[in-house]
């Protein structure tokens, strides 16, 4: 009896087929992040820019960063860790997907 529960068991795992593969967090597209990157280059595009809300910060320049920062910075403002306004409201309306293009975009940009 024993044998007929592993063959069964045995079946019903392989008709339910692999296990879905996890493939890591998204690939970032640069061409895909130009039509995101409006949101951005308000302050980030200007050299020497500082934000007055609600305190005084200076804006760092994104081009050249590790792409893999700048999903982690926007992931940190999304979830509250870091605490800029601005950046909170533009970090909760983004995706996956597109931190990971923006950050492909910025880590290539100069």
């Amino acid at each position: 009896m024993q044998g007929r529960s592993f063959i069964v068991a045995s079946v019903l795992a392989i008709a339910a087929g692999p296990a879905p593969a996890d493939n890591g967090p998204p690939k970032g597209d640069p061409q895909a992040a130009r039509s995101k990157i409006s949101m951005c280059i308000g302050c980030h595009g200007i050299p020497g820019y500082r934000t007055t809300f609600p305190d005084v910060y200076p804006v760092p320049k994104l081009g050249g960063q590790h792409p893999e920062y700048i999903v982690r910075a926007l992931q940190s403002y999304k979830s509250g860790e870091r605490s800029h306004p601005t950046m909170r409201g533009i970090a909760e309306s983004l995706s996956e997907q597109d931190m990971a293009d923006l950050a492909a975009y910025y880590g290539t940009a100069r």
